[in-house]
């Protein structure tokens, strides 16, 4: 901090001493004040006002000198507040402060953006685990039977669904930025959810019966798709071998929302674990019995369910059925024809 620079910053009061030192001064002679004492009184000014600024200018240079030498000498810049001593005058308290609440605000921003790095990490590394299971599949398969087409066509679409966790994963951070929210019909998403999960439903025998999906809904149609898929997958990991797997899917409407069902009657959830089914890596008392289970499937859907402004909640009864079920508000500002 220059001297130079410092003056050029006092400059506006300086002028405004000089020009009120000039009034008093006219003051005191309209007075017929003697000259001795008009002098003594200028003099007295001028000097308390030359001390004043030398001492604010020696105490604010001691202040920014150590600064500017701290930051230079730092590698992480960003640890100047803890580098402050105390300013002792008001601008730099309030400099200090700012640097210290700036820091305190990046130091939770890099926190919480180090924890979204090291969970998409673990889960990557879960997905590569997970994905090579049914590969390993696929080449017992193709050793001990030639006649494998569809087992085949089940394993590549596990690959296929595992691949899709992780770029839905990886997406749904930032959803805002990749969905387009219009009128999507239910029946339409769910047709191409059974499609493309026809395959491993013939294998187990199962049945799909659906009710009112003649509906259509505010959402983003590829993400729905998705989330009906990961439904779709778990009545199909957890079916119960004691029966034929039935998934019931049905709408209903009130002048408010609509509400998709989601059910299936398979070995369903324990009471103890539905608390907890939409948390993280969560696989609960079936997930441990299934060593194919991530605990990210409803997850994700809790996730996206949340960004897209959609509700979601589970029902469950132990060795007889699980529900889902999705709610989706109505815009009061869009009217069907």
């Amino acid at each position: 901090m220059s001297f130079t620079a410092f003056i050029k910053d006092r400059i506006p009061g300086i002028v405004i001493r000089t020009v009120a030192l000039g009034v008093i001064v006219i003051f005191l002679t309209a007075f017929d004040v003697p000259f001795q004492a008009v002098l003594a009184v200028t003099v007295v000014l001028v000097m308390s006002v030359i001390v004043f600024e030398m001492w604010e200018f020696l105490r604010k240079k001691k202040f920014y000198n150590r600064l500017k030498k701290a930051l230079g000498e730092l590698d992480r810049k960003y640890l100047i507040s803890e580098m402050i001593d105390d300013p002792g005058f008001l601008e730099g308290n309030i400099l200090a402060d700012t640097l210290v609440e700036c820091d305190k605000s990046m130091a939770e921003n890099v926190a919480a953006y180090r924890r979204q790095n090291k969970e998409f990490r673990e889960y990557i590394e879960l997905w590569v685990h997970e994905a090579k299971l049914p590969l390993s599949s696929m080449r017992l398969m193709c050793r001990q039977s030639p006649e494998i087409e569809n087992k085949m066509v089940v394993q590549l679409g596990r690959i296929d669904d595992y691949i899709e966790n992780v770029l839905y994963y990886a997406r749904s951070e930032n959803a805002e930025r990749d969905y387009v929210i219009k009128e999507t019909s239910l029946r339409k998403t769910f047709g191409n959810i059974a499609v493309k999960n026809r395959e491993a439903l013939q294998m187990i025998d199962a049945r799909i019966e659906t009710k009112g999906l003649d509906v259509s809904v505010l959402t983003d149609g590829k993400w729905l798709e998705f989330i009906l898929g990961q439904l779709m997958a778990n009545s199909i990991k957890y079916y119960s071998p004691e029966r034929s797997l039935v998934i019931g899917v049905g709408a209903e409407e009130t002048d408010i929302e609509t509400i998709l069902r989601f059910r299936d009657n398979g070995i369903g959830i324990p009471a103890a674990d539905l608390p907890y089914v939409f948390e993280k890596s969560f696989t609960g008392a079936n997930g441990r019995r299934d060593s194919k289970s991530t605990g990210m499937g409803l997850y994700i859907v809790k996730n996206l369910c949340d960004r897209l402004g959609h509700g979601i909640s589970i029902e469950s009864k132990e060795g007889a059925y699980t529900e889902v079920m999705l709610i989706f508000n109505k815009n009061d500002f869009y009217n069907p024809q």
